[in-house]
């Protein structure tokens, strides 16, 4: 199972990793970067998303709902 962290780092900024979890256990994390504004934030959480989704086919195309106004 991958999910994607945000925690806080001693600069002030927003960090962003990608985890895997085997057994309950963390097993691999890869650092996407970090972020200290809400832009910058907005493209590493869809980087790590693309991470986690790899070349994986999504069964829904949900474009026309992911609108940013």
């Amino acid at each position: 199972m991958a999910y994607i962290r945000k925690f806080k780092t001693t600069s002030g900024a927003t960090g962003v990793q990608v985890c895997y979890k085997e057994q309950g256990r963390v097993v691999k994390t890869v650092h996407v970067g970090s972020a200290s504004s809400e832009e910058r934030l907005k493209k590493l959480l869809r980087k790590a998303q693309g991470i986690i989704d790899g070349n994986k086919k999504p069964l829904f195309n949900l474009n026309k709902y992911n609108r940013e106004d």
